[in-house]
């Protein structure tokens, strides 16, 4: 292993990183060697493989509407794609995304949903009226409308996904090294090599930093030390309900909490306050957001959830983007061969095919040519044009 030589270097090698690796060797284009580092291959603590593994195009940035379009339609056309020997099944449940909003968030759902429209987007605004009737479980008295997302809008396995896009990737000559960056070397402004906790020292081309929670500390071996992707954790709780709710979306509740069926049960989750959500790293759960917090606002939106038991619960890590919780995509401007897919803040997932997409034509062609993404670029924050989306929540 020692002082191998790559065209490309890829640190992180879950859903983000495989897609890169997936799309720039299934290019014919490039006929270059691919090394993907990663030091846990089961990604059992993933940010990717914790998460509720949602989709959806119900954004007010025009960019990540097309991106999560294009992520629905590489899902639902997976084994086109990734498809190496036996057939690929993620579980994509196609049953609909669903925003509520009180009057207070009408006029942000009102100009998302025009966005959206423009782009083509199968979303539709539904009246307090039709909600009831489509969704005669929930109450409604408080809202004032829900934005529905019917195509490519839903769930599904992330784990699945992620070593979906890795097997190709390997079938297509990508390598697999199990092990952690720990440093890197410099010729001049230049990443030169990748320096790993086993000793080896391998040389790149480029380096792409898909590191998920831990971007900002691979980002700091090289000599950035302003990129804004800080860890944060977040729970789901798993919990049983003995009535059925028919036609059950993903549903976003205007104080933020969420949930979702999965099988016979359902998940649910909530993304604390601002000035409660620490740097964190650790898996440790705190079942009282679920006791105190989760439940009240579950039962208050689905009476059936007065009476639920939780049955499971696990922690994960957010790669959050403090700065306007939207991606970072592309070279930094200085060490120009090294590039950044980083800070998805929970996006990550459903974004993944795109930013795979995207990144590989940045590689090959030196632009993009599908989406353009050149807004996400690292050089923003000094620009002070930041990408922040309008949500209801």
């Amino acid at each position: 292993m020692k002082n191998q030589t790559y065209d490309i270097i890829i640190v992180g090698g879950a859903v983000i990183g495989s897609s890169i690796a997936y799309f720039t060797a299934s290019n014919p284009s490039f006929q270059g060697k691919i090394a993907v580092i990663e030091k846990d291959p089961t990604y059992a603590q993933s940010s990717t493989s914790l998460s509720a593994g949602g989709i959806r195009q119900q954004f007010s940035n025009s960019e990540n509407i097309l991106i999560s379009k294009f992520g629905g339609h590489f899902l639902k056309n997976i084994n086109k794609f990734l498809k190496v020997d036996d057939p690929i099944n993620i579980d994509f449940e196609e049953s609909g995304y669903l925003f509520l909003a009180t009057e207070k968030g009408l006029p942000i759902l009102e100009n998302n949903h025009a966005t959206q429209k423009s782009l083509e987007a199968d979303v539709e605004i539904l009246n307090v009226d039709q909600l009831k009737e489509k969704f005669s479980w929930m109450n409604v008295g408080d809202l004032a409308a829900g934005s529905f997302g019917y195509q490519n809008a839903g769930w599904l396995d992330a784990h699945c996904l992620t070593m979906a896009f890795k097997n190709k990737a390997k079938s297509l000559g990508v390598e697999y090294i199990k092990d952690a960056v720990v440093d890197f070397k410099f010729n001049q402004h230049r990443v030169d090599q990748v320096v790993l906790a086993s000793g080896s020292a391998l040389t790149a081309g480029k380096i792409i930093n898909a590191s998920g929670a831990q971007a900002a500390k691979v980002s700091k071996m090289a000599g950035i030390n302003d990129l804004p992707v800080h860890s944060r954790k977040r729970f789901i709780f798993l919990f049983k309900c003995n009535e059925q709710l028919p036609g059950c979306p993903l549903v976003v509740d205007p104080s933020g909490a969420y949930f979702r069926p999965e099988g016979q049960n359902f998940i649910c989750g909530i993304s604390p306050p601002e000035d409660n959500d620490p740097d964190c790293e650790d898996f440790h759960m705190d079942y009282s957001v679920f006791e105190e917090e989760l439940w009240p606002i579950l039962a208050e939106r689905v009476p059936a959830f007065e009476a639920i038991k939780r049955t499971s619960s696990w922690a994960g890590h957010y790669a959050f983007n403090i700065k306007d919780q939207n991606a970072i995509i592309g070279a930094h401007p200085v060490k120009t061969n090294f590039i950044f897919a980083n800070g998805f803040s929970g996006h990550g997932l459903q974004q993944a095919p795109a930013i795979g997409r995207a990144l590989s034509e940045l590689i090959i062609d030196g632009c993009y040519q599908t989406i353009n993404l050149e807004g996400f670029r690292f050089e923003r924050f000094a620009e002070n044009k930041l990408i922040k989306e309008m949500n209801v929540v």
